[in-house]
């Protein structure tokens, strides 16, 4: 069909071109005509083969030889599998081939996936890389990041980074994209080596790990590689390479063939742990020790069933504090790795950071962040065929005045057309003598192909609240719909929400109630050239508008319009920007905003202005620092943040954080302080940690998390975990309470 058009519009425009000719003469027709059906058929030819080409392939191949994970990469399959070569630059100089050759080639066996990379470089004692531990932050260093897309879904897939060093990171990607868990960790892993013609890398993961469909006898996966040079700030793919799309984007990833009869074996993960150490308060000491464990079934190379006893999260690093001074309460992330593992499956669609309807903090943790304990639990996982099913049930035990309380969560989800989905969720909240759920659909339209290549997504979602105790109420709920075109030059978004007063979610957050919101977010990022190209791309804002009013009668909760009317970043990857903004509170009850400070209830409108700095985060040393200053209420106020990053090398960094808000109002004058060092040390990828202090003089405490983790081998791990806070209310540093913990957590394959 592909040749046919080419021929047809071939031909068309070279008989009326002759017909032309024969008239008119060569002159005036190439001049006035021939130029633009030449172009108008070379654009039509070039539109119709991109349109019908098919993706680009790499063949896997099998092998019976016992490779060795060492990153040398001198075993003879090696050497004979096909390999990619054909990367193209993203940045810095798009559609450029790379500077440095790159080739990846891969291979398996009965139970294991094995890639090979080969990332040449003419000047390798130039290579970045100062990152040894687990799920680094590979932003910062050279790297090599691959995604599978098992499923050939289009939408979801499985992301393993390493750098020069072998540092490993993974993470899920969900929605083509839209979101990602990067707290998952996968059982797999990589060596790599440096010799004077650049590093190489050899990846090894089990098919246990990736979740693909059953039955097939001849499986094509999507795949696709990126490679990064710091130093060069040049960003490199196999597929994919628009700078309108990023990475994560699946459904333009090229196709893993060659993959016959994969293992279809079910299995059993048997993880227990177990826990000892002590706690620490004035006066008194105290041991402590537990055990418990999970157990993972494969059911099949699509669902898992995870069963969970006397959960325990004791190896969690530390919240990192926050100031508010703000009426509305603070988010905290989930840090807990069983909940994020499967993050995704239970997300309500209802995005932004208003009302989140299921907030696993509320799971095992009370009112004031303390451990709750989890009696046991089970978790269900999978995909097949286009649905998506995910099933979660928790007991958590009585405590204090809180009974034994049950918390079951079900979602579903289906693929429609190629990159948008339906579903549905609930939550579920049970005691002996009440329920309480919150219950939703949603959905989203996306595309990629949107005015040829541009991204687009059009989506909503729809919230019912319901309590045994006064039955079904159809005014407890709540809604959002949102529009999204997020590009490379320019980028637009559009939201509505409501959160009614009726509407409650026991098992979600809700940052604010009672209200409705219009939200809109335009941006302008041109690349300029010529003298100015020493800026990679500018960002201009021209409007950022967030209205919420009062549900009951429309009156001003809070308004802010903010315009970032100058920005850019460099080729070297400093970034500055300035902003000015116009805001608005409406108070209906007077707000005590610090101790002794209280401002009454009014309407009030201010402007602030805001300017950020900094510098590239891959350096050596590294800083970050933003200050606002202007109106605030009645008054004025000075907020102000800053980091300073120092990574002296891939076994030793440290961060300095520091915020400082400085208010003046008629009411009264306060300050607060927030300071926070991270100290992050590593003597191999299998053996890390880190040491987090922070002193916030709101809470009047001083906070140290310290955190070593070993792993003797891949899905086995120990920690050593000591946690001390300090008070100082009284102006002296009082020890308030301690622990120290040893955790083990080892695993049996059965």
């Amino acid at each position: 069909m592909l040749l046919i058009y080419n021929i047809f519009a071939i031909k068309i425009f070279f008989f009326e071109a002759q017909s032309k000719l024969l008239v008119l003469g060569p002159q005036p027709y190439l001049r006035s005509r021939m130029k633009g059906k030449l172009l108008f058929a070379m654009v039509g030819m070039l539109w119709s083969t991109f349109a019908w080409a098919q993706k680009a392939q790499l063949q896997a191949v099998y092998t019976h030889e016992s490779l060795v994970i060492d990153g040398k990469l001198n075993e003879g399959i090696w050497q004979q599998a096909p390999r990619v070569t054909d990367f193209t630059q993203r940045e810095l100089v798009l559609g450029q081939p790379v500077t440095e050759r790159t080739e990846v080639a891969v291979v398996y066996d009965d139970d294991k996936l094995y890639v090979a990379v080969w990332c040449y470089d003419r000047e390798p004692n130039k290579l970045i890389a100062r990152e040894l531990r687990r799920d680094f932050n590979f932003g910062l260093d050279d790297n090599f990041m691959l995604i599978l897309d098992t499923y050939r879904d289009q939408r979801n897939g499985f992301m393993f980074v390493t750098n020069p060093v072998g540092a490993r990171a993974d993470l899920q990607v969900f929605n083509n994209g839209g979101s990602s868990n990067a707290f998952w960790n996968g059982v797999w892993d990589v060596k790599t080596t440096i010799t004077a013609e650049g590093w190489f890398a050899e990846f090894e993961i089990p098919f246990y790990t990736l979740k693909y469909r059953p039955g097939a006898e001849n499986q094509t996966w999507g795949i696709n590689f990126e490679r990064n040079i710091r130093r060069k700030r040049e960003q490199a793919r196999w597929q994919g390479w628009s700078r309108d799309h990023s990475f994560q984007q699946v459904n333009l990833a090229g196709e893993l063939t060659g993959l016959f009869a994969l293992s279809q074996k079910q299995f059993v993960e048997i993880k227990p742990y177990a826990i000892g150490g002590g706690e620490v308060t004035p006066g008194q000491t105290r041991p402590t020790g537990n055990l418990g464990g999970d157990i993972n079934y494969l059911l099949s190379p699509t669902y898992r069933l995870n069963l969970t006893f006397n959960t325990d999260f004791a190896q969690v690093e530390a919240d990192q504090q926050q100031v508010n001074i703000t009426r509305f309460p603070l988010f905290f992330p989930e840090l807990r790795e069983f909940f994020l593992e499967g993050d995704d499956f239970f997300n309500f669609g209802f995005g932004g950071n208003r009302i989140i309807p299921f907030y696993t903090r509320r799971i095992g943790l009370d009112a004031n962040r303390e451990a709750v304990p989890i009696i046991a639990g089970a978790r269900l996982l999978g995909k097949e065929d286009n649905r998506t099913l995910g099933l979660m049930t928790l007991q958590t035990a009585a405590n204090g005045t809180d009974p034994t309380t049950n918390y079951t969560t079900a979602s579903w989800r289906q693929d429609v057309g190629k990159q948008s989905i339906i579903g549905a969720m609930t939550t579920n909240k049970i005691t002996a003598d009440r329920w309480h759920s919150t219950t939703g659909i949603n959905g989203r339209y996306s595309t990629s192909r949107f005015l040829g290549n541009k991204n687009l997504d059009v989506g909503g979602a729809l919230l019912n609240s319901y309590n045994s105790d006064d039955g079904f109420n159809p005014a407890a709920t709540a809604y959002r719909v949102f529009v999204s075109y997020p590009n490379d030059k320019f980028t637009l978004f559009a939201s509505a929400q409501r959160g009614p007063r009726e509407f409650e979610p026991e098992v979600g957050l809700m940052l604010r109630r009672s209200f409705r919101e219009q939200f809109f977010d335009i941006g302008f990022r041109p690349r300029p050239q010529g003298k100015l190209r020493w800026i990679r791309q500018f960002d201009f804002r021209p409007a950022r508008i967030t209205n919420t009013q009062y549900d009951d009668n429309g009156q001003i909760q809070s308004f802010n319009y903010a315009m970032q009317y100058f920005g850019f970043d460099t080729r070297s990857g400093e970034t500055f920007n300035v902003a000015h903004e116009i805001v608005a509170e409406g108070l209906r009850a007077p707000f005590a905003i610090a101790p002794g400070v209280v401002i009454p209830a009014g309407t009030y409108w201010w402007r602030q202005n805001t300017a950020r700095a900094a510098t590239f985060r891959g350096r050596k040393l590294a800083f970050d620092g933003r200050i606002s200053w202007g109106e605030f209420y009645s008054g004025t106020s000075i907020q102000s943040q800053s980091e300073l990053i120092w990574r002296s090398s891939r076994y030793f960094g440290i961060s300095l954080r520091y915020e400082r808000n400085v208010v003046e109002l008629p009411y009264g004058r306060f300050n607060t302080d927030l300071v926070g060092s991270r100290v992050t040390y590593a003597v191999n990828p299998n053996l890390f940690g880190s040491l987090l202090g922070q002193w916030n003089s709101a809470q009047n405490e001083v906070n140290m998390n310290f955190r070593l983790q070993f792993i003797p081998r891949i899905g086995t791990d120990f920690f050593f975990i000591v946690n001390q806070v300090w008070d100082t209310q009284t102006g002296q540093v009082d020890p308030k309470r301690g622990t120290i913990l040893g955790k083990l957590i080892w695993r049996w394959v059965v």
